[in-house]
């Protein structure tokens, strides 16, 4: 099938919104469900009736996703099965038909409702997405057929009030109508006027601009009923609006437009909680849903007045605009902090807590720490199905973040309206236009929201320069803003053709085959075979001479860049010609396959035998920095508590970096602390085991912190300094390498890392600290030159002192 023309793609399509009227009952509805009773129904019916496995929701910052802020839909974690890369090891790979609820943010990037909410009693920073999926198993018609059963006879909603929409076809792209489903429905037994075609702007869905896509059917609920409303779906009225939509990927868009069927079929469907909620609750708005009037209660425990439910002009002083504000952002902030994004997506979150605090002193009036108060209500609601929300020692760390962030941005706001004013008594500002590189630094160095600088100046009678304030933005917008690097990238039909021909995974285990010798590494010689050539757009026999290419081979010892550590470096040499060297300049993987990125200095072909020279020095400074990264985890919670958690980390040979949660930047006495505790082990020399285990098996481990960074399309590897007794050692299972989900290329022996100094520590956000380390020679070096910098300070000193004494100036 093919594309002659540009198509309008909706990658996570945003659901149709509600009204934000109050909500009533009408007859012939069932009784209304509990918030969670809807959940559970949900994910007991695909569970319990129809055999799918219940996979937990993956955390909001996406895991190895560049393209994606948040997680905002609920096949973010499935791509892998739907490009074809999952490794084939992993329990991800075995996943035929599974069932969850995804929490959701859509608080910036491409999807981005930060400042609509409020306004209307629809959109929401953080939502749940109920969804099943078929990964080549049933298609269409069991996808149609379960969801009709569980809306119509377990949730009990009237078949009278539901319409279906389906993909009508494009006749200028040479794309039929998807008769097919129009037909299940049919058979289904919805009348024919009630099953109706649309174009590919609401019924093809794409993940992005190429890749995996295909028709969709959608399922709209009608809040009056008795009636035809069919010309009313689709046309964003608040009376008709989507509920469900059933995702069928059968094409992959290729990057010339093209359509191209995937080798086998999957089903993705999305329904929003929150929507779904409302429907089965008789209510128009969510905020009047069970899953927020016990936070509206609590809103109301810290200021006089109750929630009415107003928007618009009724809502006089904004008062219900705040309740809605404060009680969507409380939900995702305490999703947020509790899943490990706040170092990722840290200015986000921190705008999301700064327009919380904004309306919740301000407008609501409330006092100082009445934010952070909400947090147990959270907990309490959504505490059972996330656990990660329900521990006493994960709320108390979300409250004090907020409440220390909090603090934070109070005072910024007295130092810039302190600012603002001072910028607006210099000049007369009745017919001037208010310098838009002030407003920009507010928002930027102060976090002031934009919106309360429009504000605040209106107060005043005075307007920002807009078109200046644009520009300013447009250059400096870079959140959200990811590049996906150029490597060349197997996708779903690549890896679809190698399989097809038999191409066998790749076997990387060399590169774990290294061993110790009188004191020194040794890394296996590995010879090889080239088995397949890839350009970019398919699988070539040859590449010539200037051509960069993706090579494949029957093994390697080269380690892929994944997890957080740098790829090996190197360079190939061909049996036929021993003298021409290919540098190797990237290694990644795809669905158990290593390809080596390659530009062909001489030509290349499949079936050419090859040795790989492996670049020793970089390898042994990643094992080095990576073992030295669990070390320094290790030392922290040691020094500072077991409250201190990771979130985040980077190899490279150059450094470590690693960022984790503490209150506060760490004092000169702290952090020498951790480096003593650090090279203690290190000279200790102990050795270090790894042994990869089943995930759900490492979710097992007593005391394990970072399991929740693993991600299930590859194995996870638990590490410990010492004996390896069910991963407990000398250090502490806090010493587990687990963050990154992969075998990583360790050291055998501490004793390598020879010395370790923190060169830098900052806070990236209230609560959130990043720690910059060097180890070895660049150890030392940093030691000398900053017992050479100590020592300049120390003879300053003591000239000035001199020169004071000689002037007989005293110094008291």
């Amino acid at each position: 099938v093919s594309a002659a023309g540009p198509m309008l793609r909706l990658p996570f399509r945003r659901l149709r919104p509600l009204s934000a009227a109050s909500g009533r009952s009408f007859s012939g509805l069932p009784p209304p469900l509990p918030a969670a009773q809807v959940r559970s129904t949900f994910l007991d019916f695909f569970r319990d009736k129809h055999g799918h496995l219940l996979v937990p929701s993956s955390p909001v910052r996406p895991r190895g996703d560049p393209s994606l802020l948040f997680v905002n839909a609920g096949m973010n974690q499935f791509k892998p099965i739907f490009l074809g890369t999952a490794d084939p090891r992993s329990e991800m790979a075995s996943y035929h038909r599974v069932v969850n609820s995804q929490k959701c943010v859509r608080a910036g990037g491409k999807h981005n409702d930060l400042e609509d909410v409020g306004r209307d009693g629809y959109h929401h920073t953080f939502f749940e997405m109920l969804g099943n999926w078929s990964f080549g198993d049933y298609f269409k018609e069991e996808a149609c057929q379960m969801a009709w059963t569980l809306l119509t006879e377990h949730y009990g909603i009237p078949a009278n009030r539901l319409y279906v929409s389906y993909f009508g076809g494009d006749a200028a792209l040479g794309l039929l109508a998807d008769q097919e489903t129009r037909d299940i429905w049919l058979d289904l037994g919805v009348p024919p006027a009630r099953v109706l075609p649309f174009g590919l702007k609401d019924n093809f869905w794409e993940m992005g601009d190429t890749g995996p896509c295909g028709p969709c059917t959608e399922i709209h609920y009608d809040h009056v009923g008795g009636r035809d409303a069919r010309t009313l779906v689709n046309m964003d009225s608040p009376d008709v609006v989507e509920i469900w939509n059933l995702v069928f990927i059968q094409y992959n868009r290729e990057v010339d437009q093209s359509l191209r069927l995937l080798p086998r079929f999957s089903v993705d469907t999305g329904m929003g909680l929150e929507r779904l909620t409302g429907v089965l609750q008789g209510r128009r708005s969510n905020y009047d849903t069970d899953l927020f009037t016990p936070l509206l209660h609590a809103i109301q425990q810290v200021r006089a007045g109750p929630y009415a439910g107003r928007t618009g002009t009724a809502d006089e002083g904004q008062v219900d605009l705040a309740y809605r504000v404060v009680a969507d952002h409380i939900r995702t902030l305490s999703v947020c902090i509790a899943d490990v994004s706040v170092q990722s997506a840290g200015t986000c979150v921190m705008r999301i807590l700064r327009r919380a605090v904004r309306f919740c002193i301000e407008v609501l009036k409330a006092p100082q720490g009445a934010l952070a108060s909400l947090v147990p209500t959270v907990t309490y609601m959504l505490g059972d199905v996330y656990p990660e929300l329900s521990t006493e020692a994960d709320r108390v760390s979300i409250m004090d973040i907020i409440n220390e962030n909090e603090a934070h941005f109070l005072s910024s706001l007295r130092q810039g309206s302190r600012l603002l004013q001072r910028t607006l008594s210099r000049r007369d500002y009745r017919d001037r236009l208010f310098p838009a590189s002030v407003a920009w630094s507010l928002h930027r160095d102060l976090g002031f929201p934009l919106d309360l600088v429009d504000l605040m100046l209106a107060e005043r009678g005075v307007q920002v320069d807009r078109q200046e304030l644009d520009r300013l933005i447009a250059e400096n917008q870079t959140e959200g803003s990811y590049c996906v690097s150029s490597r060349l990238m197997l996708d779903v039909l690549s890896l679809a053709a190698l399989q097809r021909v038999g191409v066998p995974h790749t076997d990387d285990s060399l590169k774990y085959a290294y061993r110790l010798e009188d004191g020194r590494y040794v890394f296996p010689a590995c010879h090889a075979t080239v088995l397949a050539l890839f350009d970019g757009q398919a699988l070539v026999p040859e590449v010539r001479e200037g051509q960069s290419c993706g090579v494949i081979l029957d093994r390697t010892c080269f380690y892929s860049e994944q997890g957080g550590q740098s790829h090996d470096r190197g360079y190939f040499t061909c049996s036929c010609l021993q003298d021409v060297l290919f540098p190797v300049e990237a290694v990644h993987r795809a669905g158990g396959y290593v390809v080596h990125q390659v530009t062909a200095v001489d030509s290349l072909k499949t079936g050419d035998q090859i040795q790989l020279h492996l670049d020793q020095a970089h390898r042994m400074s990643c094992m080095v920095k990576h073992t030295a990264t669990h070390i320094l985890n290790f030392a922290l919670r040691k020094v500072l508590g077991s409250a201190v958690s990771q979130r985040g980390s980077h190899v490279s040979a150059d450094r470590l970096r690693f960022d984790c949660s503490i209150k506060g930047s760490l004092s000169s006495s702290q952090l020498q602390q951790v480096e003593r505790c650090v090279n203690d082990i290190i000279s200790a020399n102990q050795i270090v085991h790894s042994q990869e285990v089943p995930l759900q098996t490492a979710r097992t481990i007593r005391g394990l912190r970072t399991v929740d960074e693993v991600s299930p399309d590859s194995p996870p590897c638990p590490v410990s300094a010492g004996p390896l007794v069910y991963l407990s050692s000398i250090l502490g299972v806090s010493q587990l390498c687990l963050r990154c989900a992969y075998i990583f290329s360790h050291l055998l022996q501490t004793g390598a890392i020879k010395d370790l100094v923190i060169v830098s520590e900052k806070q990236l956000v209230k609560g959130i600290s990043r720690i910059i380390a060097v180890t070895g020679r660049d150890a030392v070096r940093a030691r000398e030159s900053g017992h050479g910098l100590w020592q300049e300070v120390e003879s300053l000193s003591n000239h000035v002192t001199l020169v004071l004494i000689n002037e007989n100036i005293s110094l008291f």
